[in-house]
């Protein structure tokens, strides 16, 4: 699709710094570190992201948007065999691929060896904007194969694809900000969206805390599966975001990358 990198990453820088510049005059919660420091190891990470996916483009011959272009040239995918509106298609895939990254966050905190590599989002001491980008390269890999694979078995419209990507980077930008929104408003936007609030809560280091509310965009497939509270037990400001077990490290990106190799 033309243009389809630079009308996202246009959209993400332009929320990215929306939302630091709310989170900065509305603050939700006080640092724990300082924002430079973990800033700087935070973007590093995305850049890292970023060029691992520049590096899987040439091993696999298309991404995300390009493979639903390919699998509509070639008939392959559920959509493909089935007459529907195109506005009904771009709906379903957004709705079908948010319940797939909803599982997906799921499994990676089922599954040892995935949460080994996941752990490094919930790594982070803080909570903010930053927080959305961290996610280690190789989670992020994992991430795309398996979108790939969804494209060609569900065939999703191309123009479906890029709005479930730019959806889903601006909520997960969105819902990670330090922001404090007016409680009405909050309870208002977390019946169908996952607020900042919400999302809170899965950063929680509480097991029981982080393992629930994985929703990124849409608030309720933890409604439907039983995976939501509301709250956490400390409250916002009391409660700890992060590990139990950690310190000032996660702001390193050597220490960051290298976590999933560690016993802890």
């Amino acid at each position: 699709m033309e243009n389809e990198a630079t009308i996202r990453l246009a959209f993400f820088l332009g929320l990215f710094l929306l939302f630091a510049v709310i989170e900065a005059l509305v603050p939700r919660r006080s640092r724990a570190q300082p924002r430079r420091r973990r800033w700087v190891t935070n973007v590093a990470i995305v850049l890292l992201d970023a060029l691992t996916l520049r590096l899987l483009a040439f091993a696999l011959p298309l991404l995300a948007v390009g493979a639903a272009l390919d699998a509509q040239a070639q008939g392959w995918g559920l959509f493909n065999a089935v007459a529907l509106p195109t506005w009904l298609e771009v709906l379903a895939t957004v709705l079908i691929f948010d319940l797939a990254i909803w599982t997906q966050h799921l499994v990676t905190h089922k599954v040892p060896v995935l949460w080994r590599f996941h752990r490094v989002h919930h790594a982070d001491r803080d909570f903010d904007v930053s927080t959305a980008i961290r996610f280690h390269p190789v989670e992020i890999a994992f991430s795309m194969l398996l979108k790939i694979g969804l494209v060609y078995l569900i065939g999703p419209p191309a123009l479906g694809i890029l709005m479930f990507e730019i959806i889903l980077n601006g909520t997960a930008l969105f819902n990670h900000a330090n922001i404090r929104l007016p409680p009405w408003l909050d309870a208002v936007l977390r019946q169908f969206l996952v607020t900042p609030d919400m999302h809170r809560v899965h950063h929680s280091d509480l097991r029981a805390e982080h393992d629930s509310n994985y929703g990124f965009a849409l608030s309720v497939w933890d409604r439907m599966f039983g995976t939501y509270i509301a709250q956490p037990e400390g409250g916002h400001d009391g409660m700890t975001i992060g590990l139990q077990w950690q310190d000032d490290r996660p702001s390193r990106l050597g220490w960051s990358l290298s976590l999933p190799f560690r016993r802890k």
